[in-house]
């Protein structure tokens, strides 16, 4: 995968940006509040249909336009390729592949494949569960588009549900009518979204236990699970069955509960990854510094799982986090840029290899 340009529009601070790349590491310099990260952020745009920064879609539009425009062209290995993207401030959007109009974002998010690591998810660790699902949707999502739609459908399901449990209180009657239409609803897809994300996270924790072992020489160890609500696996193998099996039991035997609450209490928006260290739970015995490396291996194991589906490496985009590293997790990160495209901010000393640097000022891009 190699993003060969990008052209932005009304994105952010830029006005007009057209910025070539090379295939090797790009740096782009500049003091704060440049639009330094404003470009990173374009690209991750591209690639999964949303910001890494904002809420919705209107945020990223400049003040006092109506719209913004990207414009994305890459090579996937294979021919060269293009994205175009409109987004509206009534958060409309307007998209086209190789231009062919593409209705639905979910038919296009992991055509054009990058993964970012930003100082936010150095927090990955510690933060709440909330973090660590978006980790894994967003990474699922570029490698099986089935999964975005699934997610999307349980999404809806979900909204529908707690709508039906909240209005409970005036209307109870189409509560008993419908509860267990959208429970056995819900229950399906959260099956399916959780067999997805039991075998994403079993091949993150071969990847992040190599990448942990090599940052700390082989002196302390990982384990990561997936921590779902109703999954059930055993002896390695998920049983989507048994999990919707007991994903029913649950959303249909407890109505009462549900109703006191005023929302749904059990499903995949309640799971989390469950992180070791050294058999302990990193969340709370974890040191600030292993909090780090595990979040670096994260980011790392998530390129590795890439290359493996696609036979290539994804495009790293790395927004400040070399100065937040140390030294030796600093190098390690920089060791594995090898044989892949990146594109960073950072400063320039904290960088020793050969690479290409893009000056920004007030939103341009020089060479």
């Amino acid at each position: 995968m190699y993003c060969k340009r990008i052209k932005a529009k009304n994105f952010r601070n830029i006005e007009q940006a057209d910025v070539a790349f090379d295939d090797g590491v790009n740096i782009l310099v500049g003091e704060n509040a440049q639009g330094k990260t404003n470009l990173l952020e374009s690209l991750f745009y591209v690639s999964v249909g949303k910001s890494f920064r904002a809420g919705h879609s209107a945020e990223i539009i400049r003040f006092g336009e109506s719209f913004s425009e990207l414009e994305l062209d890459y090579n996937d290995g294979i021919r060269d390729q293009s994205i175009k993207m409109q987004i509206f401030r009534d958060r409309q959007r307007r998209v086209e592949k190789n231009r062919v109009r593409i209705d639905k974002m979910s038919d296009i998010v992991g055509s054009f494949r990058a993964v970012l690591f930003c100082p936010e998810h150095l927090s990955l660790i510690k933060e709440g569960p909330a973090m660590r699902r978006n980790y894994m949707d967003i990474a699922i999502s570029r490698l099986y588009p089935l999964y975005m739609k699934t997610l999307q459908r349980y999404n809806y399901i979900l909204k529908q549900r707690n709508a039906l449990i909240k209005n409970s209180y005036n209307d109870r009657s189409s509560f008993d009518a419908t509860a267990e239409l959208w429970s056995l609803q819900l229950a399906h897809e959260a099956a399916a979204i959780s067999k997805y994300r039991a075998e994403f996270i079993k091949r993150v924790n071969g990847y992040v236990a190599r990448c942990f072992s090599d940052m700390t020489g082989e002196r302390e160890k990982t384990s990561i699970s997936y921590s779902g609500s109703a999954h059930l696996e055993e002896d390695g193998y998920f049983d989507a069955a048994e999990t919707e099996k007991k994903y029913i039991s649950l959303l249909t035997s407890s109505y009462e509960r549900e109703i006191s609450a005023g929302a749904t209490l059990w499903g995949i928006h309640k799971d989390d990854i469950d992180i070791k260290l050294n058999e302990k739970p990193a969340r709370l015995y974890c040191s600030q510094g292993q909090q780090r490396s595990l979040a670096l291996s994260l980011k790392i194991a998530e390129g590795e799982i890439c290359r493996d589906e696609f036979g290539d490496y994804p495009v790293l985009l790395l927004d400040d986090v070399l100065s937040e590293l140390d030294a030796s997790r600093r190098g390690y990160l920089i060791s594995e840029m090898d044989s892949k495209q990146v594109i960073m901010t950072c400063c320039e000393s904290v960088f020793n290899k050969d690479a290409s640097i893009i000056k920004v000022e007030n939103g341009r891009y020089i060479r």
